[in-house]
């Protein structure tokens, strides 16, 4: 029988300025070159669907909640809302989102996809899916699942709770 490998973790005579997992980089370490990565495979697929990024980020958005105040857009996507201005601009002339007075408050304005938005949206999508499937075909299928299922639980958490 084979004697376990204590865990590090577990032990209370490590210390508090020792890492938990010494030889496993940091998770900011590995995930933003790899989100480097992916976002310039992505400018390609984007480009030929017409979008640059900030604008499939408000199409994204903008699926997710159909209608959306501008604030309330900027401040869900992390953006200035003043720095959105030319990007819904941009994708309002292109015809992919429409801008309407809010009838409870003229000064706010509501944004919604257009069908042309939606199809836009779902055709980039589907292309930036199927360069992915390229990469995660590299992981074994259970660990392809357990992946995207780890990802998808961290990046729906608020960002309150990921900072202590």
């Amino acid at each position: 029988m084979a004697t376990p490998t204590p865990d590090r973790r577990a032990n209370p005579e490590r210390s508090s300025e020792e890492p938990a997992e010494p030889d496993r980089k940091d998770l900011a370490a590995m995930i933003v070159p790899l989100g480097r990565a992916l976002m310039a495979a992505e400018l390609p697929v984007l480009r030929r669907h017409g979008l640059t990024m900030w604008g499939y980020v408000v199409l994204l958005a903008l699926n997710e909640e159909p209608v959306r105040t501008q604030a309330a857009l900027a401040e869900s996507i992390g953006a200035d809302k003043t720095r959105i201005i030319g990007v819904l601009d941009g994708l309002q002339q292109a015809g992919l989102i429409t801008r309407a007075p809010d009838p409870a408050d003229r000064r706010v304005h509501l944004l919604s996809l257009t069908a042309q938005g939606r199809r836009t949206r779902a055709a980039a999508q589907a292309g930036i899916q199927r360069q992915e499937e390229r990469l995660l075909t590299q992981l074994a299928p259970d660990d392809r699942r357990g992946f995207l299922r780890g990802l998808q639980r961290l990046a729906s958490m608020p960002p309150e709770d990921l900072v202590p």
